[in-house]
């Protein structure tokens, strides 16, 4: 008979490996469940011929789909000969789920989702869930908040897009200023916006005045109450003012900075009298010690000379009494020297 005991170890034994066996399972799971807590259930549509579930989030506006996302990715749909996306760069703003960067994403282009930064896990999940395995390239999430500060999160000269999308951007909220800025500063010579929106408030209709004012535009489509535009840029026209008192808060910082501007080239011209001050001290050292050098040179020369003439006169004295033994000599040579003890004249 067998061991009870031992059958119940290897029971246990069996289960540990299997409990083993699916903890990779388990965590590409959590790798790939959305990053909120607070969800409605899974919601499923059919665009280019695939199923697209995607995850809304309670969170906040931007984790919700809206009826001009799904206008626009019908229109996307079943416009590709007008709208080709298929290896083009594409920019999201406002992505929220994002069901329009996973529909452009199936129909070929490089995108680009983008949102605020407590939108992009369940934003990244609902992407990655939906284009893994299907399409050329894989859509990426990244955190964007509209306004001046796009021109230093991405330089113009790094990221450029082919298409910039945007859906249900304007509702109520205070940065329409911001958005309008942000549109203009991605939407360059050869990039065409694509805006799909449903009119709700006064400032949806504002705000298509202020865009028409502000793109070369073209209404793509009407769908119900959802319009659908698409604007190029002027080049030639200026980027309109950011938002109420932007200008004057420019103006101000400007300002300042002129102020700083010439406390610095008063203190470099104060820097640059110093340092001349300093090199005529300097100059004037050097002059003092090329004189004293100068000096005494001279002296040394003058004390040259006199010994030079010092030894001329005691060679002259020298000379003089040279000529005087000389002479002295030539008178005894004529007078006969007499020795006593010789009586030979010498």
């Amino acid at each position: 008979p067998t061991d009870p005991n031992k059958s119940k170890d290897y029971g246990e034994e069996e289960s540990d490996d299997k409990a083993k066996e699916t903890e990779p399972q388990q965590q590409e799971k959590q790798a790939w469940a959305p990053t909120t807590y607070s969800k409605f259930g899974k919601e499923v549509f059919c665009y280019v011929g695939q199923e697209i579930s995607i995850f809304e989030a309670l969170d906040s506006y931007g984790a919700v789909i809206w009826p001009a996302a799904l206008a626009l990715c019908h229109y996307l749909e079943t416009n590709v000969e007008q709208v080709n996306l298929v290896d083009k760069a594409v920019l999201e703003l406002g992505a929220g789920p994002g069901l329009v960067s996973i529909v452009a994403t199936l129909l070929g282009a490089w995108v680009t989702a983008t949102d605020l930064p407590e939108i992009i896990g369940n934003l990244r999940a609902n992407l990655l869930r939906n284009t893994r395995g299907r399409c050329r390239s894989t859509p990426q999430a990244a955190a964007l908040s509209w306004g001046p500060d796009v021109e230093r999160t991405y330089p113009s000269s790094v990221y450029r897009y082919d298409y910039v999308l945007a859906a249900d951007v304007v509702y109520h909220h205070d940065y329409l200023e911001e958005l309008l800025f942000t549109m203009r500063y991605f939407c360059r010579p050869g990039t065409t916006l694509i805006w799909a929106n449903k009119v709700r408030l006064k400032t949806d209709l504002s705000f298509t005045e202020d865009f028409q004012d502000t793109f070369n535009t073209t209404l793509l489509a009407e769908m119900g109450e959802v319009n659908i535009f698409m604007g190029t840029c002027r080049e030639t026209e200026e980027e309109p003012e950011l938002v109420p008192g932007k200008q004057q808060e420019e103006e101000e910082e400007e300002h300042v900075t002129e102020c700083l501007q010439e406390e610095e080239n008063g203190l470099e011209e104060k820097e640059e009298e110093f340092k001349a001050d300093e090199t005529t001290e300097n100059e004037e050292e050097d002059e003092t010690q090329k004189n004293g050098l100068k000096e005494e040179n001279k002296d040394r020369e003058n004390q040259e000379d006199s010994q030079d003439r010092r030894d001329d006169e005691e060679q002259q004295n020298s000379a003089g009494s040279r000529s005087t033994s000389e002479s002295e000599l030539g008178g005894l040579g004529e007078h006969p020297t007499y020795c006593k003890y010789s009586k030979y004249k010498f």
